[in-house]
């Protein structure tokens, strides 16, 4: 039987590959509790994985969608619109098939243009088709609250970037982006702690995991199936997103405060953790 240390050492890189940890998952009597604490640690890293390159990415096209949905410009509006209809009037859990399936019917052999052929196989895998999805569906998403904060800057912040000659880029740079983010962010911390949670549904999706690389729930399923006892390792999987949707309000907190550091105090906007149960 491994002590709590070996079963950390052995199995806290494990879902990165064989090559980082032990080759083979601990099965039957030999499982302990240290076990299943270290492995569903180990598989956090790819719920991270996906929560902070999705959040990334999509942060920067939720921005260009949402100045898009707000140009007045009918060849700008009309796809910002569209895509944002898209992805929040259908299940994420929907896309993830429809993404998987039609990654599927790409060749095998890859896409070939002109002499060079790309290959297209790995994009069916979770680490890159699951992220895919995810990144679309957050960018959706925060592009409305961006849109949404982008018609709520005070007129007044305009019409003193006007006195003061900002024009274009310099006014979108010092008046504009800084003033959306600052009514955006308590929004757009809820979207975070949502998509964290939605990671979850990368295992329930069609996207396999290779070669044993799954998330957290994907261990605490195997735990359960081995154990007959489904009473240890999910309440760890609920115990560890807990402790992450913490770090991430605090994270995010940080930022509100940095973002409306020049307000009176009294003026300043409380951050407060309100859970979106229906999206």
């Amino acid at each position: 039987m491994n002590t709590c240390a070996e079963s950390f050492e052995t199995l806290i890189l494990r879902s990165l590959g064989r090559e980082y940890g032990a080759r083979l998952l601990p099965s039957g009597l030999d499982i302990t509790v240290c076990d299943q604490v270290a492995l569903i640690a180990s598989g956090l890293i790819w719920n991270v994985y996906f929560a902070v390159l999705a959040l990334s990415f999509g942060f920067v096209l939720a921005t260009v969608v949402a100045l898009g949905k707000a140009s007045p410009s009918a060849w700008l509006n009309r796809p910002a619109r569209g895509f944002i209809f898209l992805f929040r009037g259908s299940p994420l859990f929907v896309q993830f098939f429809f993404v998987y399936e039609a990654l599927v019917l790409l060749p095998r052999a890859g896409v070939t243009l002109g002499e060079i052929t790309v290959p297209t196989q790995w994009m069916t895998r979770a680490w890159a088709g699951a992220l895919f999805v995810l990144f679309l569906n957050t960018s959706a998403y925060t592009a409305e609250i961006f849109h949404g904060a982008l018609a709520s800057i005070p007129k007044g912040d305009s019409e003193a970037a006007d006195a003061y000659g900002l024009t274009g880029w310099r006014k979108f740079r010092r008046i504009t982006w800084p003033t959306m983010l600052r009514l955006a962010w308590p929004s757009y911390t809820n979207e975070a702690i949502f998509l964290l949670h939605a990671t979850t549904l990368v295992f329930f999706s069609a996207f396999p995991a290779w070669q044993q690389m799954g998330d957290a729930l994907y261990y605490a399923q195997y735990f359960a199936a081995q154990t007959f006892n489904p009473f240890i390792a999910y309440p760890l999987v609920g115990l560890y997103f807990v402790l992450m949707t913490l770090t991430v309000i605090g994270l995010f907190g940080i930022v509100n405060r940095r973002l409306n550091r020049h307000l009176p105090r009294a003026a300043r906007a409380r951050f407060r953790f309100r859970p979106q149960y229906i999206r």
